[in-house]
């Protein structure tokens, strides 16, 4: 009975979310150049993620047949579900943000702010509910297929592995991307032209605007996606491996799906309530989302917890799950106080632009590192009340099974933080398309209204997404730990931070989140450099272009960024899963275990850090061109935009990008932590 009621609830959101979809695309789009700007945009998108998907799906397909001939069918079928999830509700989720974009700046021409803001946050949802809805329903498809026991969990770890694989080269691929495209348009447009942004005369426009679809719209949705998956996923291996024997083992194990049914109906829900009266703030509605998703979901747990584990048991999970809740709305405000312009941060980093670009990047710095210290600290108490509250039930592994079902009910947030984030790309395309089509002053206010809501909202996504990657990380560690534990009991080895081999695989894991962000920084830099050079040949030999007398090539553009994304994203993307295997098989078990605990650490402090200060000086530059200290054109905007151009890739490309290496190392570990202990005792006996 469970399991069907999680199967309806998932099937009411995927429905919803068409729902959604459908009536977004029988908005009237406008007419005109509107509508011109909008089918370049959604041409770029389209074939830019055609070639993405068919580079990432030849890579799955490769890796689908290693996993069948290695581990098993079944958990090659779900690798290859979980790849095919990912991208679909990636590319459906695109589709509609990039054909709601033009509809929300002709509601803001026809309708007014009211009408523009629900329409921009029904074409996220429909990212939001289809990340929630897919996962939580191929999950427990498949748990039902493969029998309906604990035992069956294993072989789901495959979903899991295809949706990171999927993951992290739409994310690196998307970031490299949009990165690119902003920082040549902007470098070449504003700071060498002193054209505004978004301005229809600037070569790399259109480009840029592509980017903030494949970047924050399918990428992010596949980040987080494959966070969901893989905290139900784990949090379930953990109860079926470590706890059996256990009489409510089948309860526990079933238990986060069941949290995953009350976030979808939550995310439902929040669709209803995202108002604005025409002359309001759209920030606030947005802003309380999360917290009120948060409250329906601590609502509906806890007759869940309480009649299904009983009432000792079931008020302790209650309470981890409100943990997690807690600490994923703290991490989403922490990152809300360090970026948002009307916050002390952002407007000290502006007003330290008067003196100068270095300023501009040192205050920058040294807020992203303040800003990882709430965080982290949430993330450390999360865990602690976890585990101690359910150790004091049942002992060591439930308190393991208590940090991995903190991730869970952080993550039962994912279908609010998803519609959120989507909206974000929606909103900026909107007032970019404004902007080119000439739309007039107060509908460009009220699209920069939605717009400047917009960037809050990716800013508290960003910091939401990382956070849970480190308890979802986690959560894979503790899986990884149980797994290993039952490998070589008969050796009885734990894993020790004074065993030398731990510390050496933790040196080496500490380095990759470095290793990460240099590689795909790199490819953004590349990426750009080449793309400016065409921008600028374009002004060199097309002059009329700055009158208004002669067209810009933006296809050639989109063509270049396109083509180089492509080729760099490989790369980066090929450390995560190479990286483990070789630690594995080389140094052995305990070595990769100190890789992954150390990466989880290293990886939360570049990943929140990059998000956070590109953020920040990105708005810092925003709150100048309000007029602040001498406003567009002024030496601080100038400053300001060399700031904003650093943290370009940083925010976007390698930061978001570190949550899913993380991710992607600790599932490639979790599958193969068999084949690696038995080759590493085999080679002990041979020696």
């Amino acid at each position: 009975m469970l399991m069907e009621m999680v199967i309806a609830v998932s099937l009411v959101a995927i429905a919803y979310a068409f729902l959604l979809a459908y009536r977004i695309l029988k908005f009237p789009a406008g007419s005109g150049r509107m509508v011109e700007i909008s089918e370049f945009i959604k041409e770029g998108a389209v074939a830019y993620l055609r070639k993405q998907y068919s580079i990432i799906l030849l890579i799955a397909t490769a890796l689908a047949v290693i996993l069948a001939a290695l581990v098993s069918y079944r958990v090659a079928i779900s690798y290859i579900l979980g790849a095919l999830s990912s991208t679909a509700a990636g590319f459906i989720g695109m589709y509609v943000a990039v054909n709601a974009n033009v509809r929300t700046a002709n509601a803001a021409k026809e309708y007014g702010l009211s009408k523009a803001l629900t329409l921009a946050f029904h074409g996220g949802s429909v990212m939001g509910l289809l990340v929630v809805g897919l996962g939580t329903l191929l999950i427990t498809l498949q748990y039902l297929a493969y029998g309906g026991t604990a035992e069956v969990v294993n072989d789901i770890i495959g979903y899991s592995f295809g949706a990171s694989t999927v993951a992290l080269f739409a994310r690196a691929g998307g970031g490299i991307y949009t990165k690119a495209a902003d920082i040549g348009a902007d470098l070449v447009g504003k700071v060498e032209k002193g054209i505004p942004e978004d301005d229809p005369r600037n070569p790399g426009v259109i480009a840029d605007n592509v980017g903030d679809n494949v970047g924050d719209v399918a990428g992010m949705g596949a980040d987080l996606f494959e966070s969901y998956v893989g905290a139900i996923i784990s949090t379930m291996i953990i109860a079926a491996t470590s706890l059996v024997g256990s009489r409510i083992t089948l309860g526990l194990t079933l238990y986060p799906l069941l949290v995953a049914a009350a976030g979808i109906i939550a995310s439902v829900l929040v669709t209803f309530t995202v108002r604005v009266k025409e002359g309001g703030n759209p920030s606030k509605p947005l802003t309380l989302a999360s917290v009120l998703g948060a409250t329906i979901i601590a609502v509906i747990t806890y007759p869940l917890s309480t009649s299904l584990l009983g009432f000792e048991l079931g008020i302790r999970v209650w309470v981890v799950i409100i943990s997690g809740l807690i600490a994923g709305v703290l991490i989403g405000f922490t990152s809300d106080y360090f970026t948002n312009k009307d916050k002390p941060p952002v407007r000290k980093v502006a007003m330290m632009s008067q003196m100068g670009p270095a300023l501009t990047i040192l205050s920058g710095f040294s807020y992203g590192f303040l800003s990882v210290v709430v965080p982290s600290a949430g993330i450390a108490i999360a865990e602690l009340i976890s585990f101690y509250i359910l150790y004091a039930y049942g002992g060591f592994w439930y308190g393991i099974y208590g940090v991995a079902l903190a991730a869970v009910g952080m993550l039962a947030l994912t279908g609010i933080v998803v519609s959120a984030d989507a909206y974000g790309p929606i909103t900026d395309n909107a007032a970019g398309i404004a902007e080119q089509a000439g739309l007039g002053r107060e509908v460009r206010m009220i699209t920069d209204m939605l717009d400047s809501a917009g960037n809050t909202m990716k800013s508290i996504s960003k910091g939401f997404a990382i956070g849970s990657a480190a308890l979802t990380a986690l959560a894979f560690l503790a899986a990884y730990s149980s797994k290993l534990g039952l490998a070589v009991e008969m050796i009885k080895i734990k894993l020790s931070i004074i065993d030398p081999m731990v510390l050496s695989g933790a040196f080496i894991g500490g380095v990759l989140p470095a290793l990460f962000t240099s590689l795909v920084v790199m490819a953004v830099s590349d990426t750009a450099f080449v793309l400016i050079d065409e921008i600028r040949r374009q002004f060199r030999e097309k002059p009329g272009i700055l009158e208004f007398k002669e067209k810009p090539d933006y296809g050639k553009v989109v063509s270049i960024v396109t083509t180089s994304a492509i080729k760099k994203l490989v790369l980066p993307g090929m450390v995560a899963i190479v990286a483990p295997l070789l630690i594995g098989f080389t140094l052995g078990p305990y070595a990769l275990g100190g890789m992954l605990f150390a990466s989880i650490v290293t990886g939360l402090l570049l990943g929140l850090f990059q998000g956070n200060v590109g953020n920040t000086w990105d708005n810092a530059k925003k709150h100048i061109e309000e007029g602040k200290f001498g406003g567009k054109g002024s030496d601080a905007h100038k400053a300001a935009v060399i700031g904003d151009t650093v943290g370009d890739p940083l925010k976007d490309a390698s930061g978001p990008s570190i949550n899913i290496l993380i991710k992607l190392m600790s599932v490639v570990s979790l599958v193969f932590v068999t084949y690696i202990t038995q080759y590493n005792l085999l080679i002990t006996i041979v020696h």
